[in-house]
């Protein structure tokens, strides 16, 4: 639908049946991490040099979720998984697998076209960091996480999150 490719247009700006046809037409994927993978990565990208990361979640659980910045904002708000229909939900630390499903299925030949992935490794690092993180935030800021991502972590099976506990 070319009449609706511009830069930047939000699903919402269209009416409802704009949007299921659009919809209809896409081959919808989502890719999901971690709720507190999220918000470390945000950190370390972002504020982590200015202020502890106890501050910074501090700081997203004071802003509410509907001020929340795009990086730690709730996927459930961010991409509505109840109210769009995706074909494929990829979690993250399992890339290589998940995209060399997708790739087949679209007939693309995964050889040339799959980077390198170094999953195990990158889920050993995140999983100690994650702990490490995890440790420097007080019960109650512990608890208020969970609460904030409540709704993450029913929608999608972050079995290892250290917030689902």
């Amino acid at each position: 639908h070319p009449q609706w490719h511009t830069l930047e247009t939000e699903l919402s700006a269209f009416n409802l049946t704009a949007i299921e046809t659009m919809l209809g037409s896409y081959t919808k994927v989502l890719f999901v991490r971690d709720p507190f993978q999220r918000l470390i990565s945000a950190f370390m990208q972002g504020t982590g040099s200015s202020t502890s990361f106890s501050s910074f979640v501090q700081d997203v659980l004071d802003s509410g979720q509907e001020n929340a910045g795009g990086t730690w904002k709730p996927l459930v708000s961010l991409c509505q998984p109840c109210l769009i229909r995706y074909d494929y939900v990829v979690m993250f630390g399992f890339l290589r697998q998940e995209l060399g499903h997708l790739l087949r299925q679209a007939g693309l030949s995964t050889d040339s076209l799959l980077p390198e992935f170094t999953d195990t490794q990158v889920r050993w690092t995140y999983s100690w960091l994650s702990e490490q993180m995890f440790s420097e935030l007080s019960l109650q800021q512990k608890k208020q996480l969970s609460h904030f991502y409540h709704w993450d972590l029913s929608a999608f099976p972050f079995s290892r999150s250290l917030l689902s506990d």
